[in-house]
């Protein structure tokens, strides 16, 4: 068994696979980390590594403390990835991307990949059918943008993220959800389009936080899963277990 860990910006999410079968998912705030792997753990005694990728600077020491009981990696650029990284700036590019990247070529081989993150950020990541990684875009996310909103003018509300009942907001609280809300799908169908129009053999994976809210707001072809990060983890691990 595998436990893989995701750290993202806002929460930790966790899952225990048994080879490519995920048996649970956790999802819980960074202050429970510990108690959280502890619990895992004991309920899940045939774990044999924790798999780590982290977006913050989260000490290590908070998964080493657990190196009795079961084999840590924390996945990094030294890594081997099923994939070229042709990014200008290859160890700027974010883990959670490298990660993503890699699940997108090992679950669809051969074909030009479009992955969409939709969580604190969202971050959209090109794999072409030749298997090189070339680079995305980075924007903020439905809770980044409501924020902003907020907190740089000096009258907007904050707001929590809510479904628009127009296109034409008809108050300022209509308003602000039509344009945080709406503005992003039409970014995302955007991006989309242009990646469409390039490129055959295409896909698009929708994933994040936001996978449900956003996936039905979506018409095209896409393969929602909220998970494919922690699938992604699992997979690469797998992958440098058989080629290291």
């Amino acid at each position: 068994m595998i436990l893989t860990i995701d750290v993202g910006n806002t929460r930790i999410k966790a899952a225990v696979f048994e080879v490519d079968t995920i048996l649970e998912v956790f999802v819980f705030d960074k202050k429970e980390l510990k108690k959280k792997i502890t619990f895992i753990l004991k309920k899940y005694e045939k774990c044999d590594y924790l798999v780590v990728s982290s977006v913050t600077e989260i000490e290590k020491q908070s998964f080493l403390i657990f190196e009795n009981e079961i084999k840590v990696h924390f996945v990094s650029h030294n890594d081997q990835f099923p994939f070229i990284n042709s990014y200008e700036t290859p160890k700027t590019l974010g883990i959670d991307r490298m990660v993503l990247a890699s699940g997108a070529v090992l679950k669809y081989p051969k074909q030009n990949r479009l992955i969409i993150d939709a969580g604190t950020c969202i971050t959209y990541d090109y794999i072409n059918d030749q298997d090189h990684y070339l680079g995305g875009a980075i924007s903020p996310g439905i809770q980044l943008r409501y924020k902003a909103l907020h907190e740089y003018t000096s009258k907007l509300p904050s707001l929590e993220l809510s479904e628009p009942n127009s296109y034409i907001g008809s108050s300022t609280t209509s308003s602000i959800h039509s344009g945080v809300v709406n503005g992003l799908v039409y970014e995302i169908k955007g991006f989309i389009e242009e990646y469409s129009q390039n490129n055959l053999n295409f896909i698009i994976i929708l994933t994040g936080g936001d996978t449900v809210f956003l996936a039905k707001r979506l018409k095209n072809t896409i393969f929602a899963n909220s998970n494919f990060l922690l699938e992604s983890l699992n997979q690469t691990f797998q992958y440098k277990i058989k080629n290291d």
